[in-house]
């Protein structure tokens, strides 16, 4: 992908591809070793992002590939929520904050839209998941994937979950997004004639509090104890992100993070390396996955998701005709099970999620 256009489409004649419906999921992490969700890293993501869509797209003419529609999976920093404070609850027609920080989404989207209005017969989507529930070899940005890893370290040391946030964080009921159940959405959205050239927000259908998640979390691992968040506030660490006219929202306070530890402080933790050191020694060979290996910022960036930044609203969806729907527990728990498969994390003691009912 990021070869000519020429290159690209020799590759798919030489496939003889042929495509109606084209899905465009691709996302190429910062050279420099910072976190993703660094504002610092906007301009490398445009670098590294924009060409290589770019590319794809003159492709696909010189291929003679003329498809129906093509659907551009992007997220939510299409609001940018990892800038600032935003509006809430989320929705499509808020306007993107361009003027604040470069955002690989934006070119991308202008590129869309500018070779649909070039050709034609070739209609868009796009579609903002958020905090994104799936199961891959490479756990990079994968914010629940952490959570598997820190529970099942502690059950190995005989010591509880606690929660790295405030009581607010604690309590904020997030949504998150299912892989399959936004492909399910993406799916709809193209094969849909009224959905032609319309962006959605794709999320679960419900909402998860931290405070349900570390107590399912433990049973699944056979924690025997959840401590919640810090209560004495001056042993809190606070993370200001952007307020007033710096932010999405153009007024108001800054949005606030607050930790008494962070997944990556744990885990520089020697202790916590040898436990999974020692699940790994027990697991027969199945365990193959040591994320100490890597960069721990990359690999324990889950508590990034503590952040309460808002809602994002399925209203739009729903009024054009998706009622899709997954109880975010047992699609984590799902991941999870997924997750054992392929070497990443080691089994759980349960059979089964508990659904939010």
């Amino acid at each position: 992908m990021t070869s000519s256009a020429e290159d690209i489409a020799q590759a798919l004649r030489k496939a003889d591809v042929k495509a109606d419906y084209v899905f465009y999921y691709a996302y190429l992490s910062p050279k420099s070793g910072k976190s993703a969700m660094d504002p610092e890293t906007a301009e490398e993501l445009v670098e590294a992002n924009v060409p290589p869509f770019k590319y794809f797209l003159g492709a696909l003419p010189i291929a003679g590939i003329k498809p129906k529609r093509i659907l551009l999976q992007t997220g939510g920093k299409n609001y940018g929520v990892h800038i600032g404070r935003v509006r809430t609850s989320i929705v499509e027609s808020d306007p993107q904050p361009r003027h604040l920080s470069p955002n690989f989404y934006y070119p991308q989207e202008d590129a869309l839209r500018a070779f649909c209005e070039e050709h034609s017969e070739t209609k868009w989507n796009i579609v903002h998941p958020f905090a994104i529930i799936g199961a891959t070899e490479h756990a990079s940005m994968n914010t629940f994937m952490s959570f598997g890893i820190y529970a099942a370290v502690q059950a190995q040391k005989g010591e509880p979950l606690k929660f790295g946030a405030d009581f607010t964080s604690w309590q904020f009921e997030a949504a998150h997004s299912t892989a399959r159940l936004t492909g399910y959405l993406s799916e709809w959205a193209v094969l849909e004639e009224q959905c032609a050239n319309q962006a959605f927000n794709a999320q679960d259908g419900g909402l998860l509090s931290w405070d349900r998640f570390f107590h399912e979390l433990a049973r699944w691992y056979g924690v025997k104890e959840v401590q919640g968040p810090e209560l004495d506030e001056s042993k809190l660490r606070t993370t200001e992100l952007a307020g007033g006219r710096d932010s999405p929202l153009g007024y108001g306070p800054p949005t606030q993070l607050r930790h008494s530890f962070t997944l990556a402080d744990w885990a520089s933790d020697p202790s916590a390396r040898k436990a999974w050191e020692e699940i790994m020694a027990k697991s027969d060979g199945k365990l193959t996955e040591n994320p100490w290996e890597g960069d721990l910022k990359d690999f324990f960036m889950g508590d990034f998701a503590y952040l309460p930044f808002g809602t994002q609203s399925m209203n739009k969806a729903r009024r054009y005709g998706f009622c899709g729907f997954v109880d975010t527990l047992e699609s984590v728990f799902e991941m999870f099970q997924e997750m054992e498969k392929l070497g990443t994390l080691p089994p759980m003691v349960i059979d089964a999620a508990r659904p939010q009912i």
